[in-house]
């Protein structure tokens, strides 16, 4: 194996995906494990991937991770950590080059998403664009001047928090979160009175296209949603694409369905006349799909201001 290989995580909620990858993000090799219990330790986390590490140790140059929370990109540091509650409050990636003894850089999964879809993706070239993670919640990440928009608290495209309901802010209803795939198979099943739990993006999409008209008004719903944060992201940033990633983003028709929200967000808009010099940002389809994190976090170990 070149000396010029890199081992990058992108650890989640359900699995740690890792690869090896060289310099031109080539995927060498490919795997993934099960992900700590939310209720877990730090050492859980280290019986997983130690055998990963010890593994490949000799043969990589470092390790890149990417994991979501608010997370200090120079130094590691976790300020929060999603799923993986138990690294909120550590220096992650100091943790890390202390037990292994290579150079570890770490990154927002979100924010790695955005990076890789504007190094070779479908943001290449855009100067001011953002991408959108369709998980269980909503992630991603900003450019803008053609540079991440990290925050002063390292907040920057943490979509999920953003209010979208202020009668409902004691819920998670109240914000951004709830249009996540989780919330698309929770508006089917307020319809149908299933458990949103036996529904998922693949039979939801089936029932559209077999015209069920319950499955056809949740997506409505759910889109629309979209298409007025959208909306917003646009105008204030005046974007020029919009990058829709996460599983849901792999169905055609979901894009089918943003982009008739949009329009029919915009053709609501009372400015009459004005409503078509609005900027509205073009949306796109995330080139990188499930490998955008792992792609993101090597661009990050390579070119990112990190401490070493």
């Amino acid at each position: 194996m070149s000396s010029n290989n890199y081992l990058v995580f992108d650890w989640g909620g359900t699995f740690l995906k890792y690869a090896i990858m060289d310099e031109t993000t080539a995927i060498l090799e490919k795997s993934k494990v099960p992900s700590p219990a939310i209720d877990d330790s730090v050492e859980d986390l280290y019986e997983r991937i130690d055998p990963i590490i010890r593994q490949y140790q000799s043969e990589v140059k470092g390790i890149a991770v990417s994991m979501p929370g608010m997370l200090d990109d120079k130094t590691g540091y976790a300020r929060t950590s999603g799923a993986l509650k138990f690294l909120a409050g550590s220096n992650v990636a100091k943790e890390m080059r202390e037990r292994y003894g290579l150079p570890v850089s770490i990154e927002n999964d979100g924010k790695a998403a955005a990076l890789a879809e504007h190094w070779k993706g479908s943001l290449k070239g855009c100067s001011n664009c953002a991408v959108v993670i369709i998980g269980t919640g909503i992630g991603g990440g900003i450019i803008l001047n053609n540079q991440l928009l990290v925050g002063k608290d390292f907040s920057a495209g943490e979509y999920s928090y953003m209010a979208v309901d202020e009668r409902k802010t004691d819920t998670t209803d109240g914000y951004w979160c709830r249009y996540g795939h989780v919330g698309l198979s929770r508006m089917v099943a307020s319809r149908t009175g299933e458990d949103y739990q036996t529904l998922d993006g693949i039979e939801i999409f089936r029932r559209i296209r077999n015209h069920d008209e319950q499955a056809i008004a949740a997506l409505k719903e759910f889109t629309y949603g979209y298409a007025v944060q959208i909306y917003n992201l646009s105008i204030l940033l005046d974007l020029e694409k919009i990058a829709i990633g996460g599983g849901l983003s792999e169905d055609p028709l979901l894009m089918d369905y943003l982009n008739a929200g949009i329009r029919s967000f915009r053709e609501r808009l009372p400015f009459g006349s004005e409503n078509e010099h609005l900027p509205i940002a073009e949306l796109v389809v995330c080139k990188y799909r499930n490998d955008a994190n792992l792609i993101g976090a090597l661009y990050h170990h390579l070119y990112g201001n990190w401490e070493k």
